[in-house]
């Protein structure tokens, strides 16, 4: 099959669903992953000079003396060091930032096996305002993911249901799918009446028992392979700038929410595995020009 996980940082899919993830791939289907914002609010100035101290050595190293360059690193040091608590990054230190994240997802991707023509990096425009509050869901933001879903023409879509996000990204990347679908589905776009549409959690919380429709297990291999493919994400480990409430990493955070699901289903009486992801699925309801989850 083609399947699209949707992302909303570049490390929500491995995160959220890395078992998952791996598991298509492992089993033959076409895998995308959109990425579907630069999540470059995460990065840390500290990250940023280092990325800066790297690039410097490495033009001594090649004997690249450019002269433009050097401008730029020292401007970009210059900035960070003089910058205050809350102060805006320049549209040049934003976009290193999200250049370290997308090569970041880049390596999540060639370590679980996905071609590089099947990773897309969407940069949705919404997100894009150099500050926590983001803006509203926007014309642009759905075109860009209805000719990407239109594009891979997928028989199953993963996206991030995950509400509990601090700071609303998660929701309004959910809201443009959900519009995306809705509007390709008006269309009469055919190969959507087979396409499924299935919600993962992320960090924060999991789905209640009651409400799980598909529930993934995992080997204790694949557990730490998830966990080796967190780890890419050099600079989202340790201390990040949102954490939240919870002062875990996320690795720890998404073996234990998976581990707490493998248990309530051996409480049931079935199989105990390492741990289980678990998913809902939605449907689309034209008429109320809307979606809903199934019961």
């Amino acid at each position: 099959k083609r399947v699209i996980i949707f992302s909303p940082h570049p490390d929500d899919d491995i995160i959220s669903m890395g078992g998952t993830f791996q598991r298509l791939h492992d089993q033959g289907h076409e895998v995308h992953i959109a990425y579907q914002t630069s999540g470059n609010i995460a990065v840390t100035d500290e990250f940023v000079t280092r990325f800066v101290d790297f690039a410097v050595g490495f033009e001594e190293i090649t004997g690249r003396n450019n002269t433009g360059s050097e401008q730029v690193f020292e401007a970009i040091r210059s900035y960070l060091a003089a910058k205050k608590s809350g102060q805006i990054d320049t549209p040049q230190i934003r976009a290193l930032k999200g250049l370290i994240r997308r090569g970041e997802a880049r390596a999540t991707c060639r370590y679980v096996g996905i071609a590089e023509e099947n990773v897309h990096f969407q940069n949705l425009p919404f997100y894009e305002t150099g500050t926590i509050e983001k803006k509203p869901m926007g014309e642009e933001d759905v075109e860009l993911t209805m000719e990407l879903l239109r594009q891979v023409k997928p028989h199953q879509v993963f996206a991030a249901g995950d509400l509990a996000d601090p700071h609303g990204t998660h929701k309004v990347c959910l809201d443009i799918v959900f519009e995306a679908l809705r509007r390709i589905k008006e269309a009469g776009d055919a190969w959507v009446e087979d396409c499924w549409l299935w919600l993962y959690k992320g960090a924060w919380q999991e789905w209640k028992l009651e409400e799980i429709q598909m529930a993934i297990p995992m080997s204790p291999d694949q557990v730490l392979k998830k966990r080796h493919g967190i780890f890419i994400h050099q600079s989202q480990k340790d201390m990040v700038p949102f954490q939240g409430s919870d002062a875990r990493e996320f690795w720890q955070r998404a073996e234990e929410r998976n581990a707490h699901t493998a248990n309530l289903y051996a409480q049931l009486g079935l199989t105990h595995y390492a741990p289980m992801e678990a998913f809902v699925r939605w449907h689309y309801q034209m008429k109320r020009k809307t979606l809903y989850r199934s019961k």
